[in-house]
C-alpha cells in the first residue's frame, strides 16, 4: 500500500472509527475526552472524522484517557493479525457501510443501556417491547 505523506488514508479512517467507537462505548462525550487530553472538542471531532491525522504521541494519550491499549485502534486492519486477515488482503480496510446498524452510535448506546438493566426480566421486557413495536410479537 503506497501512502503519500500527510494525506489522510484508509488506516487513518479506521483509527478514527475506532476512536469514536471506544469513546461511545464508555459513554463519554467529545468534550469529556477533550478535557482529559487537554484538547478542544473540535479537535476530537476532527480526529473522529479523520479530518486530522492523529499523531502517535496523541494516540497514546487518547488510549490512556479511553483506558484501552493503543493496539485497540489498529485492531481489524489487514496484516495486523495474519491468521485472521490472510483472506482479506484484497479487501478494503473500511468495509462498514453507512446504513450498517452496527456502525451507528445509537446501536452501541442501546446495547449499553440494555446491559445496564438490573435483571433478566427487565431485559426480556425490552425485547418483547421491541418485537411488539416491529410487529414481530410472539
Amino acid at each position: 500500500m503506497t501512502r503519500k505523506p500527510g494525506l489522510i488514508n484508509e488506516v487513518d479512517h479506521h483509527i478514527a472509527q475506532r476512536l469514536q467507537l471506544r469513546r461511545v462505548m464508555l459513554g463519554m462525550s467529545q468534550s469529556d475526552l477533550a478535557k482529559l487530553c487537554g484538547l478542544s472538542f473540535q479537535q476530537i471531532q476532527k480526529y473522529e472524522t479523520a479530518g486530522n491525522r492523529i499523531p502517535a504521541a496523541r494516540l497514546f494519550d487518547l488510549s490512556q484517557a479511553l483506558e484501552t491499549p493503543v493496539a485497540f485502534f489498529f485492531a481489524g486492519l489487514p496484516g495486523n493479525f495474519p491468521a485472521e486477515t490472510k483472506s482479506t488482503r484484497s479487501m478494503r480496510i473500511s468495509e462498514q457501510k453507512e446504513d450498517d446498524p452496527l456502525s451507528k452510535n445509537e446501536t452501541l448506546q442501546l446495547i449499553n443501556l440494555y446491559w445496564d438493566l438490573s435483571s433478566d426480566s427487565q431485559r426480556n421486557m425490552v425485547i418483547q417491547m421491541l418485537k411488539s413495536l416491529n410487529g414481530k410479537g410472539d
